[in-house]
């Protein structure tokens, strides 16, 4: 039996994820967190799944790698420099696994890596994120991470810049550049979590699509997490590696 504390128990994805961990045959929720609330009872988990702020994470990763309890996070607005403060701590203690994910749904998992793999035959590439409106980061975390893999997909089978003649613009027109890949973000009341990769070449374009419509859908993603993450010690960002290992869900 895995024994997982939540953190960010009363956002909506905390509560979905306490959900669907008490649900689970071979997890028990030992507890659910909040800003203020006494987290004394994380030292007692296995796993904490952390679903909180950029401001509270670091301070959360720190205590629970320190005391041996593995991570699954799926808050965002990690920079390289955060990813190597903790990449430093789970050096000191080894044992922990610490994972990472941008995006828990398996679906949008796949899209990035069908997206990398596309990014090799095509001149152009671009992202469109669209998210509901208290969404406080743009670019998403996902959207940033598949342009980081299509540009490193390009860098590798030695494709030059994506082509784009712009030269008048209003700011923000284009959206942000991430790896070289412009990255277009929409913010609407109604909207969950979707995201298309648009690629192009001479006479043809491919988009890769994916909408997640409840937030059910990324509790596959967390449990998979939860269940895997003892098993991949040290930091390990996106849940690609766990799904390379598990295989199709039978």
């Amino acid at each position: 039996m895995i024994r997982v504390g939540v953190i960010g128990a009363r956002g909506r994805m905390g509560m979905a994820v306490m959900a669907a961990v008490g649900e689970a045959s071979d997890c028990e929720l030992v507890c659910g967190v909040d800003a203020g609330d006494d987290q004394a009872a994380l030292a007692d988990c296995d796993v904490v799944v952390d679903f909180t702020t950029p401001d509270a994470v670091m301070a959360t990763l720190e205590r629970c790698i320190t005391s041996g309890v593995h991570c699954v996070v799926g808050t965002t607005g990690f920079d390289d420099a955060r990813l190597a403060t903790v990449a430093g701590w789970c050096s000191r203690n080894p044992s922990v696994g610490v994972l990472i994910a941008p995006n828990f749904g398996i679906g949008a998992v796949l899209m990035m890596q069908f997206a990398t793999k596309a990014a090799a035959f095509f001149e152009s590439a671009e992202i469109i994120e669209l998210h509901h409106p208290d969404k406080i980061d743009a670019p998403s975390g996902t959207a940033r991470h598949t342009a980081e893999m299509i540009g490193a997909s390009r860098a590798l089978h030695g494709l030059g810049p994506v082509p784009d003649s712009t030269s008048t613009a209003l700011d923000g027109a284009r959206g942000a550049v991430v790896c070289g890949v412009h990255v277009h973000s929409v913010r609407a009341r109604g909207l969950v979590a979707h995201q298309e990769v648009i690629f192009g070449g001479p006479g043809e374009t491919l988009t890769i699509r994916h909408d997640s419509m409840d937030r059910a859908s990324f509790m596959p993603g967390v449990l998979l997490g939860v269940r895997r993450v003892a098993a991949h010690p040290g930091l390990t960002i996106g849940l690609d590696r766990y799904i390379d290992d598990t295989g199709p869900r039978g």
